[in-house]
C-alpha cells in the first residue's frame, strides 16, 4: 500500500505517551492502526442503522438470546483451551 506524509495535530500527552509505549518508530503504524479501527466502527454503525431502518430495531429479547448465545461461546471456548492446556502440560512419554 503506498503510503504519504500527512499533518495532524494531536495532544502531546497522549501522542507522548503513545510514542513512549511503543517507540518512535511504531508511532505511524499504532495511529494507523486506530484510524483503520475507527473505520471499521463507522462502518458497522452504518450497517446497523441501515438494518434497523431495514427490519426494525433489535428487541430486549433478540438481544438477550445473543448475549446468551455469545457466552456459550465463551463458556465453549474456555474449556477447549482449559483441555488443550491441560494436553500441553501433560508429560510425554519417551521415545527412547
Amino acid at each position: 500500500m503506498a503510503t504519504k506524509k500527512y499533518t495532524v495535530t494531536l495532544p502531546e500527552e497522549l501522542a507522548e505517551e503513545i510514542r513512549r509505549e511503543v517507540g518512535p518508530g511504531a508511532f505511524s503504524a499504532y495511529v494507523t492502526q486506530a484510524i483503520q479501527r475507527q473505520r471499521e466502527r463507522d462502518r458497522l454503525g452504518e450497517l446497523v442503522d441501515w438494518m434497523e431502518e431495514e427490519f426494525g430495531p433489535v428487541t430486549e429479547e433478540e438481544l438477550a438470546a445473543a448475549e446468551a448465545e455469545r457466552r456459550e461461546i465463551m463458556r465453549r471456548h474456555e474449556e477447549r483451551a482449559a483441555r488443550e492446556r491441560v494436553e500441553t502440560d501433560a508429560p510425554q512419554a519417551d521415545a527412547a
